[in-house]
């Protein structure tokens, strides 16, 4: 069974336009790497736990904040790896300050096999794009999301 990630797609209106949040993740690998490389807040779904309530606390942890309000569901989308990512929209508070995203960490072994630990955030920035930039920054598996959510717009 492939693994599942959920997450959310959070959008604000911008006149009347949309700009939507990508979070770029954190860690060496990808330090220097810019297109194609940025996200929807996400994590891997438990056993036994809900796909919404997934997207909604791995969200909270990637951002330092909880986003609430209504969601709309996007869809299931299939990564080139095999993972499967359940996405949901949500509108956020147009003033939400992206530079004021403080992440949870993870640790890894930093340099490689020097046996030493080192933290990272697992978000080092989030930005709000537009839909054309944010079909260049998004990774490829979830680029369809931009289409969903506009077919719920209007």
């Amino acid at each position: 069974m492939a693994l599942r990630s959920a997450g959310l797609l959070i959008y604000r209106r911008v006149s009347s336009d949309l700009e939507v949040l990508l979070v770029h993740p954190g860690g060496p690998f990808w330090a220097g790497k810019d297109e194609a490389a940025w996200s929807i807040p996400k994590g891997l779904v438990e056993p036994d736990e809900d796909e919404l309530a997934t997207a909604m606390r791995e969200t909270a942890e990637e951002l330092g904040v909880a986003i609430d309000g209504r969601v709309t569901p996007l869809g299931e989308y299939r990564q080139p790896g095999g993972k499967i990512v359940v996405a949901w929209s949500i509108e956020a508070d147009p003033a939400l300050d992206v530079n004021a995203i403080r992440s949870s960490e993870f640790q890894m072994e930093w340099p490689p096999r020097s046996g030493q630990m080192t933290s990272f955030p697992e978000v080092d920035r989030a930005g709000w794009f537009s839909l054309a930039e944010a079909g260049t920054k998004l990774l490829k598996g979830q680029r369809p999301m931009l289409a969903d959510l506009l077919k719920h717009q209007e």
